[in-house]
């Protein structure tokens, strides 16, 4: 038997991340996954494909000159499922490529197959070939990420009724979709068809949705999507799905029907515990398949077994997983590091990009801020003229009390790498004043935040130290 000093069950960013900070301590650490290529959900079928389907789709469709050539313009004309998965097979190559080579430059041993616990500290893992290999550790980290959320009244039969993780495998592209659920894949994938000319319809039981997201920045959004063609259906669940073999039926209980050529259901996901045993480990799940852990140490109430990533719930991000796993591995391994810090950017990967960091409007007004606004638009910067862009917004929350930048919410081309300015400004505790001081390079799309800035400070009260006595004042 085995031992080891860390068993990272699950090879996501979490568990990438958390592999990678154990070999560089030089730890005996092993990784199990039960798939047969490491990187798990965000390297096959979520964070990296659907990111890779998104440029692809941009590209191919001159989606991003439209502006100049005309809503007719394409790269490409004849666009197949093909065209748009042959890129993304490339990417997620070399993503795992890139993650091999990382774990074994910092010696950490793998292994293939499906791990359950059979008590709080072992391990058994049965592989394809029919082999059981039991292991011991001091430490566990569970980084087994979500699976799709299937119930059964849903008629999934793998090419017309999809879920997500289908979706990218699909065998051509459907002249109409219908994608049930706004959530952020839902939201994604929709936009993304809406910009290949196909003809989509996104429907939402909620009378709204993205709810983490500025309200402001949704109604953004939502005139930018319906202008480009998206359906959006609010405010009604779905009474029946119906596979009517040319096409697929939906009915709503509001009496409305949809019909499309192929449906993608996005409506959650579940915590991928359900083959872990967890309970022989002392451990219990929620109703969604997640773990509890202290949120600064990621331990569960098993002091010695951490989860981190999407397995433990919001904000299931890649990018918070990354770091939530390093930070677990540091913790387990009695390593001091750094704590989290307390603002981190969301990104929406649709069309156009939503990306904010800090608090919405609505915050503010909840926990009773007096705060200024200021906005921007891409079109009033020379960068978004040189570039085409027609839409595009900037939104930036200050607080009249200390001015300080509490939040920031960008719709628009670039959302998701622009909104690393505020996130420095928001941690660093900066002001609205560093916007108005500092210079920003011309043309680009950050000069964004100069005039969001400039929009804010000019209606906000003159600090003491900023006032210039006027001739007459200084006579007297």
């Amino acid at each position: 038997m085995t031992h080891y000093d860390l068993i990272i069950i699950g090879s996501g960013p979490s568990g990438r991340a958390a592999a990678i900070q154990a070999g560089k301590l030089k730890r005996h650490v092993l990784v199990i996954d039960r798939q047969d290529r490491f990187g798990g959900v965000s390297a096959h079928t979520g964070t990296i494909p659907s990111k890779t389907l998104r440029e692809t789709v941009l590209n191919l469709t001159g989606w991003r000159e439209r502006s100049f050539y005309g809503r007719s313009y394409r790269v490409k004309q004849e666009i197949a499922a093909d065209d748009l998965k042959a890129r993304l097979h490339m990417t997620v190559d070399h993503e795992v490529d890139v993650l091999e080579h990382q774990f074994n430059r910092n010696h950490v041993d793998t292994l293939n197959g499906l791990a359950t616990f059979v008590d709080a500290h072992t391990i058994e893992v049965a592989t394809e070939a029919g082999e059981t290999t039991t292991l011991t550790a001091d430490r566990f980290l569970i980084s087994t990420g979500t699976r799709t959320f299937r119930p059964d009244w849903v008629p999934f039969n793998g090419s017309t009724v999809l879920d997500s993780d289908e979706f990218l495998d699909m065998g051509s592209i459907p002249r109409s979709l219908a994608v049930v659920g706004a959530g952020v894949i839902g939201v994604e994938y929709a936009s993304m068809f809406s910009a290949l000319d196909v003809r989509v319809t996104l429907i939402e039981p909620r009378e709204t949705f993205l709810d983490f997201i500025d309200r402001a920045s949704i109604r953004e959004f939502t005139h930018q999507t319906q202008e480009n063609g998206l359906d959006l259906r609010l405010g009604s669940k779905i009474d029946k799905i119906e596979d009517q073999g040319e096409h697929v039926e939906v009915s709503l209980e509001n009496g409305r029907h949809i019909r499309a050529e192929m449906l993608l259901f996005a409506a959650g996901r579940m915590g991928a515990t359900d083959k872990l045993n967890v309970q022989a480990a002392g451990l219990e799940v929620d109703h969604r398949g997640r773990l509890e852990v202290d949120r600064k140490t990621y331990q569960t109430t098993q002091k010695h077994i951490y989860a981190a990533g999407d397995v433990i719930g919001h904000p299931s991000l890649a990018s918070t997983s990354l770091q939530q796993g390093r930070i677990a591995a540091c913790h387990a391994l009695e390593v001091h590091t750094l704590p989290e810090s307390p603002w981190f950017p969301y990104g929406i990967y649709s069309v156009p990009e939503i990306s904010t960091c800090g608090m919405s409007e609505e915050e503010m007004q909840e926990r009773g801020i007096p705060y200024e606004v200021g906005i921007a638009r891409f079109r009033e910067t020379s960068r978004g003229h040189i570039m085409g862009l027609e839409h595009g917004l900037l939104k930036m929350l200050v607080s009249l009390k200390t001015r300080r930048v509490l939040g920031v919410q960008i719709v628009g081309e670039g959302a998701t790498e622009l909104i690393h300015i505020a996130q420095a400004v928001l941690n660093l505790k900066g002001t609205v004043d560093y916007f108005v001081q500092n210079t920003f390079n011309y043309p680009t799309l950050a000069e964004a935040y100069k005039i969001a800035g400039l929009d804010a400070f000019n209606r906000m009260p003159i600090p003491e130290e900023f006032k210039v006595a006027s001739p007459r004042e200084k006579k007297t």
